[in-house]
């Protein structure tokens, strides 16, 4: 088991918050792209970060979009088509929004319109 499961959602959410605006995209950003996701509305999300809810929580709570099976590419050298954990998948699948959220690309190709 990866200690990224167990690590709550809230102290890994403000890397994401300071990758993306360090790029000069916006938290409202970063939000739409985890709803996208995960289905988490903003309440939702907000009730996550302040219970300190596990990743492992997080995604057991989330209705993935369907559309999620789309996202491909490598992320730390692996290809996330490739990841036999779901769980661990899940994760990268939002590591990759986000690493895609913050190079810029437009918002209608990382929520795979």
């Amino acid at each position: 088991m990866s200690r990224i499961f167990s690590t709550s959602f809230s102290s890994v959410y403000p890397h994401y918050v300071t990758k993306v605006e360090k790029k000069g995209r916006t938290t409202a950003e970063l939000h739409q792209v985890i709803e996208w996701l995960t289905g988490f509305d903003e309440a939702a999300l907000q009730h996550h970060l302040s219970a300190g809810t596990t990743v492992a929580d997080f995604f057991a709570g989330a209705e993935l979009n369907a559309k999620a099976t789309s996202i491909t590419g490598t992320i730390c050298g692996v290809r996330i088509e490739e990841i036999d954990d779901p769980l661990m998948q899940q994760i990268r699948y939002l590591d990759k929004l986000v690493d895609e959220l913050a190079k810029g690309r437009p918002m209608e190709k990382v929520l795979r319109a």
